[in-house]
């Protein structure tokens, strides 16, 4: 990676107050697709229209995972202080 590959990569990336909000739109992104992939499967199998009826479903499943994911990880970050001994 040249000097100036790199100067741009850090021009474009966010400030560290938004790493709550990144990681729940990833998180979010990949469960939300991952579930939308084996529910449909489940519900309707893997006929003709199964990634349409994937892709109906995430754009439902998207949103909702994202606030459920902010809610949540507050409450599983103290779940694991309480359940994990603390770094040396």
């Amino acid at each position: 990676m040249t000097a100036e590959n790199t100067r741009i990569a850090r021009t474009f990336k966010l400030s560290r107050r938004t790493t709550p909000y990144i990681f729940a739109f990833y998180m979010a992104s990949i469960m939300a697709f991952l579930m939308c992939l084996v529910i449909t499967a489940a519900e309707f199998g893997l006929g003709a229209d199964y990634l349409a009826n994937v892709l109906s479903a995430y754009r439902v499943a998207m949103p909702a995972a994202f606030v459920c994911v902010l809610i949540v990880r507050p409450i599983v970050a103290k779940l694991v202080a309480w359940t994990v001994h603390a770094a040396p």
